[in-house]
């Protein structure tokens, strides 16, 4: 009896196709339980959260009174967020400040100046709005949720009665 026959098979039993399909298939299950990547959250970044106060701008918000939503925020004193489309939790409203609307006005001398805009539109808002709430800090900044938080990562207040994008200005680490 021959170890290999015509038709490829050991001991015209088993053909060698079948056995380098099922080696592959162990080695691969092998890797996956045996050698796992790095994943998931170290030690040393869960034990690290501090205080992340970020500052964030909303533009042109369409509000029928604004003085009683900025009422709200000062009243219930939290709200959800969302970072990147993914649900963080509630966060501390530290401040919230109506900024001035300004236009641009030229000037006789060829300079600009910017101006309170002198136009009756009471249905819109700018403002600052300054949030705070229990971050973890890794080497690349302090992250909210899972989602590092930067100048420019806009981020999504959600309330009772209210749903609308602010985008970071500012993120301090106290």
């Amino acid at each position: 009896m021959t170890i290999l026959d015509s038709r490829g098979r050991l001991f015209g039993k088993v053909s060698i196709l079948d056995i380098g399909a099922a080696l592959v298939i162990l080695l691969v299950v092998a890797g996956i339980f045996l050698l796992p990547g790095p994943s998931g959250t170290s030690i040393a970044q869960i034990g690290s959260t501090k205080s992340v106060e970020v500052e964030g701008v909303v533009r042109g918000l369409s509000v029928r009174d604004p003085d009683v939503l900025i009422g709200q925020f000062i009243k219930e004193k939290k709200t959800k967020i969302n970072v990147r489309n993914q649900e963080y939790s509630q966060i501390e409203i530290k401040s919230v400040k109506r900024l001035e609307e300004l236009v641009t006005v030229p000037q006789p001398d060829g300079t600009v100046k910017a101006l309170p805009d002198p136009r009756p539109y009471d249905y819109g808002a700018d403002m600052l709005i300054t949030l705070v709430g229990q971050g973890r800090i890794t080497d690349k900044g302090p992250v909210l949720g899972n989602n590092p938080v930067k100048i420019g990562t806009v981020l999504e207040l959600e309330g009772s009665n209210y749903n609308f994008k602010i985008s970071i200005i500012d993120v301090k680490v106290e």
